[in-house]
């Protein structure tokens, strides 16, 4: 999937060593966590795998998406209806690679594919209360605040913060892209 200036692919194994190179910055750590020291085996799981979106800028991998499709809750006489009817969104982007609007455009494709593609009902993403470029990209991207929790995510620091939640409709993405 391309968009006007970036490329989004599905991860591969050879991809383990670029996104390292970036999860382990203090910027994206401070978030996200230090990456484990078998990175590498985790990053190639095919379960992980299959969650990750390669970010390219002119063929240098510049960032990640993670799409995580998960079904909705139902009654179980809808299950199959609700199966695989929303996703969650993660990102991180190499720290030289911020403030020039790649994060939005590939969250923007992400949440195309999404919605365009895939026909989803629903997308989600969270993040810290403390992590402003974060929420400010998912308002950016059209997404809507509908949670507020006390400290029920723990912080790599150890320290148990505050999160916000955010979700779009398939209804509001499309109205937005009319």
């Amino acid at each position: 999937m391309s968009t006007a200036r970036l490329t989004l692919r599905r991860a591969t194994v050879q991809d383990a060593d670029a996104v390292l190179s970036y999860r382990g910055s203090p910027s994206v750590s401070e978030w996200m966590g230090t990456p484990p020291e078998d990175f590498h085996a985790r990053f190639a799981a095919p379960e992980r795998l299959d969650l990750l979106l390669i970010v390219e800028r002119e063929g240098a991998v510049i960032g990640d998406l993670m799409v995580k499709i998960e079904d909705a809750w139902s009654p179980p006489q809808l299950a199959s209806q609700a199966k695989g009817a929303q996703a969650e969104l993660g990102w991180a982007l190499r720290p030289e690679e911020t403030g020039k609007g790649y994060a939005t455009e590939a969250v923007e494709a992400a949440l195309r594919l999404c919605f365009d593609d895939l026909g989803l009902h629903r997308v989600t993403a969270g993040c810290f209360v403390a992590n402003t470029a974060s929420y400010r990209l998912m308002e950016r991207v059209g997404m809507r605040r509908e949670t507020f929790t006390l400290k029920n995510a723990l912080h790599p620091s150890g320290e148990w913060l505050d999160s916000y939640g955010y979700a779009l409709l398939a209804e509001e993405w499309h109205h937005r892209h009319l």
